[in-house]
Order: structure tokens, then C-alpha cells, then sequence
């Protein structure tokens, strides 16, 4: 079993057994992944999302009212991870989500989706200023992603940051990895300014050092 689906179903299974009430659903769900049963125990349910093989199963419980996070998420991943593009709406909205897991877990997913609105999607999200807090795991998607998007949203993302007092030093630093692996030089002007931040200078000086010419 892939290890991110192992971390995954763990988690989860300690969300299904915890039961309701769930903020994200009305009502418990059944046991049966496409249909309800209000007196259907939670880990039966998560039992069967973890089992089943119909992806059209998984894909009703991305729609249907009611159903817990947990049980959107375990579809979502496993719709994502087997490149079914149903999943991408619920995975773009896990990815931008205030548990750092789940972020973790749809980052995975969607890497492996190969859903070509993925790219713009997380640079959206490692953009959007209301958001900051949470553009950890866009960034780093990015950077897995290597798209065309990808040097664009992380320089953007890194200038903004670089103002004196601005807290999110820890995305401003997944922006420096990040630009250090992709090696685009059009990033060297922002990782040389990032270069007296006591959080940021060390790895971007590491940056630098493999851009091309460098």
C-alpha cells in the first residue's frame, strides 16, 4: 500500500470512529458508499469507501449532501490518485484546508491526477493573499508540478513575503526550496533579496547556488 494512503486511511479511520456530529454533514452516512442509512455506524462506511473498486461510488460521495469530510476526502484521494478528474474540485479545496494533513494528502493526489487545471489552481491558491497562512502545500505542489506556472507564483509569492514584519516566513521558505529546484534563473533577483532574512538566507544562498551559471 502507498505510504501517503496508509497515512491517509489512519487518520481517517480515527475521524469515522469518532462518529458525529461532523460540521461538514447532516446526518450520518450508510454503509453502502452510494446510498444513505441514517442507523449505518461510520466505520462501516469508511470500511467499504476503503474497499471498494467503483469509482462511480466514489465519485457520488463527492456530490451527495451529508456526507462527513472524512468520507469526501478518502473518495477524493483515491478518485485523485487513480487520475479519475472528478476528484480535482474536492481535492483543490483540501489542498487549501486549515489541517496541514489533509493539505498533505490532496497535494499527493493531485500530483498524480495530471489534471492540467492543477497548475493554475495551485497558483491561485500560493497567490491569494487572504490565504497566505495556508500556501505551504500549494508551493510545494508547484514545485513538484514543475509547470509553467510554477516560477511565476513562487517569485510573486516570495516578493510579497519578503516585507519587514510579514509572519509567513514558513511559506516564504518553501517558496526559496522551491525555487532552487526548479532552477530558473528569472528567480535569481528575489532569492538575492531574501538573502538577509535571518529565516531565509541560509537556504537561499543554497538556492542561488543552483541556478544555472552559478
Amino acid at each position: 500500500m502507498d505510504e501517503e494512503l496508509r497515512s491517509l486511511l489512519d487518520r481517517l479511520r480515527d475521524e469515522a470512529a469518532a462518529g458525529p456530529p461532523d460540521p461538514a454533514a447532516d446526518h450520518p452516512t450508510a454503509p453502502d458508499p452510494a446510498a444513505y442509512d441514517p442507523a449505518a455506524p461510520d466505520l462501516a462506511v469508511y470500511d467499504l469507501l476503503v474497499a471498494t473498486d467503483d469509482h462511480e461510488a466514489l465519485a457520488r460521495v463527492l456530490v451527495e449532501p451529508g456526507r462527513p469530510l472524512w468520507a469526501r476526502e478518502i473518495a477524493a484521494f483515491r478518485l485523485g490518485c487513480a487520475g479519475d478528474r472528478r476528484a480535482f474540485e474536492a481535492l483543490v479545496l483540501l489542498l487549501n484546508h486549515r489541517d496541514p494533513e489533509r493539505c498533505v494528502s490532496a497535494a499527493h493526489a493531485l500530483a498524480r491526477l495530471n489534471d492540467p487545471r492543477t497548475p493554475r489552481a495551485a497558483a491561485a491558491l500560493a497567490t491569494n493573499t487572504l490565504r497566505t497562512a495556508y500556501a505551504v502545500h500549494p508551493v510545494r505542489l508547484l514545485t513538484t508540478l514543475r509547470a509553467p506556472e510554477a516560477v511565476p507564483a513562487l517569485v510573486a509569492t516570495l516578493q510579497r513575503l519578503l516585507a519587514p514584519g510579514d509572519p509567513h516566513w514558513h511559506v516564504a521558505l518553501a517558496c526559496v526550496e522551491g525555487l532552487g529546484h526548479l532552477g530558473d534563473p528569472r528567480a535569481r533577483p528575489v532569492l538575492t533579496a531574501a538573502l538577509p532574512h535571518p529565516r531565509l538566507g541560509r537556504a537561499a544562498e543554497e538556492a542561488l547556488g543552483r541556478l544555472p551559471g552559478e
